[in-house]
């Protein structure tokens, strides 16, 4: 697993367990100990699902490369919405814990665990393009090409056009013969 895959799973699985308790104490609240198991089983459902995704997709971009993670994200979705059809088809009806609060709690969880990794991803400084070694510049080649101004030592004021444009980047014979080739004024 990378790095950054574990930070977002850490995070994302300790925001959800703190919410989690929360909401485990008020389904008990609400409902006893049928209000506190619902909030158990939603807790843990998500918890199990997001873990799962989040393993998956990491292991696929490890080993197969970053290609596969998008049809592996897709699979373990589609796995996930099959079982989640039959633990629900299995448990309607049930009297065993308070379903309504199993379902809030889920909610609940998804939004947090979703949220961390938000937050996580947000402030991770992962670059979502990386160049080729080859095609990557670096800094004094390009202070060479002209594609990167030199910083300028403090206390000192850098030259300003006296026009306000940069000279290079206006052609002025070449935009009225532009302008009388295509018909505008």
């Amino acid at each position: 697993m990378l790095a950054n895959d574990a930070r977002i799973l850490t995070r994302s699985a300790v925001a959800t367990a703190i919410s989690g308790a929360i909401l485990i104490a008020v389904g008990a609240v609400l409902d006893g100990g049928k209000g506190a198991l619902g909030a158990v089983l939603g807790v843990t459902l998500v918890a199990i699902f997001f873990t799962v995704s989040v393993v998956a997709v990491s292991f696929a971009g490890h080993r197969w490369g970053p290609g596969a993670m998008m049809g592996t994200a897709l699979g373990t979705f589609v796995a996930k919405i099959l079982v989640l059809l039959v633990v629900i088809a299995a448990l309607q009806g049930t009297t065993v814990f308070n379903t309504k609060i199993f379902g809030f709690t889920a909610i609940a969880c998804i939004l947090v665990w979703t949220g961390g990794q938000v937050v996580t991803l947000a402030r991770s400084r992962m670059p979502y393009v990386v160049p080729a070694a080859s095609e990557a510049a670096t800094v004094p080649e390009a202070r060479q090409s002209g594609t990167v101004p030199e910083v300028p030592q403090s206390g000192t004021v850098p030259e300003v056009p006296q026009s306000g444009t940069v000279p290079e980047a206006r052609e002025p014979s070449a935009v009225p013969e532009a302008r009388k080739a295509s018909g505008e004024r």
